[in-house]
């Protein structure tokens, strides 16, 4: 008969599963959709939108409209749209992961922790055409070092088809 050992949580995977157990106050959340989809004119532009955020997956939706055409013939979305639109998701997951790591200080402050993100690897795989009334983008952060935050990203058809798929990094000090 072998005995188990109860494994103990080490002290970065303690902190982790905390901060994604952290709900955000809608103070930060008013604040983060200001900063996002009133402030970054190009996300207005693509007409971005935040759906729900928490600590560990952001979510996130884009109309179609006949700006946002990549070809005329077929009505898809353009690829730029995609990418961009991935991008700031992925940039979006971050601040939530920081901001989970910070919820001992005062939402005003954790949403100033954000001035120096950008974004400096970003890949982007096109693997269905854009085709449809609504898209939904998601986003988790993979990793998030002292400098630098690694993302995973979803462009979908409302109705879930996986369209693209895109992977980031972000310098975040």
């Amino acid at each position: 008969m072998t005995s188990r050992t109860p494994s103990v949580p080490q002290p970065r995977k303690a902190a982790q599963a905390a901060a994604e157990l952290a709900q955000f106050e809608p103070e930060f959340i008013a604040g983060l959709r200001e900063i996002f989809e009133k402030r970054v004119a190009f996300n207005q532009t693509i007409g971005l939108k935040i759906g729900e955020i928490t600590p560990a997956l952001v979510h996130g939706h884009i109309l179609m409209r006949p700006e946002l055409i990549g070809h005329s013939a077929y009505q898809r979305i353009h690829g730029g749209v995609i990418s961009a639109g991935l991008d700031s998701m992925g940039g979006l997951a971050v601040m939530a992961a920081i901001a989970a790591r910070h919820m001992d200080e005062p939402p005003q402050q954790r949403l100033q922790r954000f001035s120096k993100l950008g974004t400096i690897d970003l890949r982007v795989d096109y693997m269905r055409p854009g085709i449809g009334k609504e898209f939904v983008l998601t986003a988790k952060v993979l990793r998030l070092g002292s400098r630098v935050a690694n993302t995973q990203m979803e462009f979908l058809s409302a109705d879930g088809e996986l369209l693209s798929t895109g992977t980031a990094a972000y310098i975040v000090s």
